[in-house]
């Protein structure tokens, strides 16, 4: 019995050899001209494709700077929750701005980075209450605007990339 389990065990590892080992033969490349450069950069009809892709790579690794500003309209006073490289909370008059400049590096522009404001209650024309409008601004495009009231989000927010 014991004998068997030897035999079982080593017919079982020489399985594991052969599927985890290559086909045993070594693959060897074609050499090269002595005299010629190789070039492992891939091309199509002779242009090299690579320069184009290393120039997109180190774009995507560059800092990047943004422009926001973050609007919330309305008249009165209001507490104001955002998101602009810090959070903050802050009771304010209405209408307020707030602008900064985020810088992103590539890491950060890979996962994104949240730009966002909370506005509070302020007195409609009825007289209820409701959430004041609010709006994104990044290099000059407004990217996200909510109407407040009843009907709006209540939260302006935009990913940064």
């Amino acid at each position: 019995m014991r004998r068997a389990m030897t035999i079982m065990a080593l017919v079982a590892a020489a399985g594991l050899v052969t599927a985890c080992g290559g086909s045993g033969a070594d693959e060897k490349k074609p050499a090269a001209d002595k005299g010629a450069a190789v070039s492992s950069k891939p091309t199509v009809d002779g242009l090299d494709e690579t320069d184009e892709t290393d120039e997109a790579d180190t774009a995507d690794k560059k800092d990047k700077t943004y422009e926001v500003v973050l609007e919330v309209g309305g008249s009165g006073k209001s507490s104001v929750y955002y998101v602009l490289g810090t959070n903050r909370m802050e009771q304010v008059s209405l209408p307020w701005k707030k602008s900064d400049s985020i810088t992103l590096n590539s890491t950060q522009r890979k996962v994104g980075t949240i730009v966002s404001v909370a506005p509070g209650p302020v007195a409609q024309s009825n007289g209820q209450l409701a959430a004041a409008p609010c709006s994104i601004t990044v290099d000059g495009k407004k990217v996200v605007e909510d109407p407040g009231g009843a009907e709006g989000k209540h939260l302006c927010e935009f990913t940064l990339h």
